[in-house]
């Protein structure tokens, strides 16, 4: 073969592979949230790596796969706060996500293996959702609650709430509220309607995760974020604050000295994109994509809303550091995944005999979803015990279930009461649990194991 053959192949190759590349950081691009993982849940990020270990808050983009170990389940979020939770043994594919030239969020999703459990917001905005199962596939416009289990032979579809049209082989039926559909995947009998819900061992564990997301998502605050998603653990990990100067500001609770919100997480790589900061903190989706986070001194850290949405925040937005904070850079190399964890602590938090053991300086890490009743008052207990890194054990909540549907986060106070800075300076001053806070709703939480 010719030099200028070989050179031609040469560059056609470059520019395949160039255009296999997905471009995550173009204006079409979309990426939704792995809001919930317990056990052994795996990823494949579509960068050619296969699956590797999945994080919480990690970004999903168009083409990921996401699947559960036998013992494992996991949460997605999209941005209008509708969820698929998936159980053990279970796969999905997102296939597409992507924002239409007329603005429509466009979302294509595939379960390949298992049980899925899928609650569709239909919100006012224009959106593309469909999900495929087997052979068949469903188009939603309008609000749904279902759960779908795909096996060897079968499918069968469960809706909680409202209806859905489904199509394939057989042509399209109708699934209506609190109705089923199996569907024979061989081909042999198309689909079976039954006017009623067989029982599923994870239709709790769903239903739990639901009432933690009405109950802690409905403030008069949502409107600090262009997105719905993430809102949530927000209200439940931390409070607002009207800070004079700043305006409305953010802070977790059980915050300790020395904490800043970059000391747990990773730095991951993302083809198109370049690197970006994966928080470890459950709470840790929002305030790293929107806003910045800013320190006050004797006060601590704070996130404030604001500025565009900067999904990937390659390089999240600080303010007015302390003098010795050190900010953890990303890898000089493309392609790796940087793990994060400037904590001293070995076990943020922990369960002993139906308690919770919980450090002041945890900022939530290791505390489950619900799991506390009323976190911030939980830590300002925490607080009190001791002026560095206290430890309380606190019995954990009832079941998110039995939340009243009328408890409601409220409009914040005045910002929390000053504290005196250490003698001899050092480090960042003493930051203390807000001793003024939201009123975040009391009632009992869900254990979540």
């Amino acid at each position: 073969m010719s030099t200028r053959k070989l050179g031609t192949l040469f560059a056609l190759t470059i520019l395949t592979c160039w255009l296999a590349v997905p471009s995550f950081a173009d204006s079409q691009a979309r990426i939704v949230r792995l809001s919930q993982v317990d056990g052994d849940v795996q990823i494949d990020r579509n960068t050619g790596q296969g699956y590797e270990k999945a994080f919480l808050n990690l970004p999903i983009t168009q083409g990921t796969k996401v699947r559960t170990g036998s013992d494992a389940r996991a949460e997605i979020e999209f941005e209008d706060g509708s969820t698929l939770r998936i159980t053990p043994g279970t796969a999905v594919e997102f296939s597409e996500l992507a924002l239409r030239d007329s603005g429509a969020r466009a979302s294509s999703l595939n379960l390949q293996t298992g049980t899925a459990y899928l609650n569709f917001k239909g919100d006012k905005s224009a959106q593309e959702f469909s999900l495929g199962f087997g052979r068949e596939r469903l188009a939603l416009t309008k609000a749904a609650h279902l759960r779908v289990e795909l096996k060897d032979s079968g499918a069968t579809l469960a809706m909680f709430k409202g209806d859905v049209e489904v199509e394939g082989p057989s042509g399209k039926v109708e699934v209506e509220k609190k109705h089923s559909a199996t569907f024979d995947l061989t081909g042999a009998n198309p689909y079976t309607l039954a006017n009623n819900l067989e029982p599923d061992p994870y239709d709790d564990w769903d239903k739990q995760q639901e009432k933690y997301h009405e109950q802690y998502s409905a403030s008069s605050l949502n409107s600090f974020s262009p997105y719905a998603y993430g809102s949530s653990d927000l209200n439940y990990y931390g409070s607002f604050y009207n800070m004079p100067g700043y305006g409305m500001m953010w802070q977790p609770y059980l915050v300790g000295a020395g904490w800043d919100p970059f000391m747990a997480g990773a730095w991951m790589w993302y083809p198109g994109a370049g690197y970006t900061w994966v928080s470890s903190y459950p709470w840790g989706w929002t305030p790293y994509r929107y806003g910045s986070w800013t320190y006050l001194p004797t006060y601590g850290w704070f996130w404030q809303p604001g500025n565009s949405w900067a999904g990937w925040n390659t390089g999240p937005q600080i303010t007015n550091p302390p003098r010795q904070f050190n900010f953890p850079r990303p890898p000089a190399t493309p392609g790796r995944t940087l793990i994060v964890n400037r904590s001293t602590l070995s076990s943020p938090a922990s369960l002993v005999q139906n308690r919770i053991q919980l450090r002041g300086d945890s900022a939530g890490l290791g505390v489950p979803r619900g799991s506390v009743r009323n976190l911030g008052k939980v830590s300002r207990q925490v607080e009190s015990l001791s002026a560095i890194g206290g430890t309380m054990q606190t019995p954990l909540g009832g079941s998110v279930a039995s939340l009243p549907t009328s408890s409601r986060v409220s409009t914040p106070r005045s910002g929390p009461a000053p504290r005196s800075a250490p003698a001899g300076g050092g480090s960042s001053p003493r930051m203390s649990a807000p001793s003024s806070h939201s009123s975040a709703p009391s009632s009992q939480g869900s254990p979540h194991k």
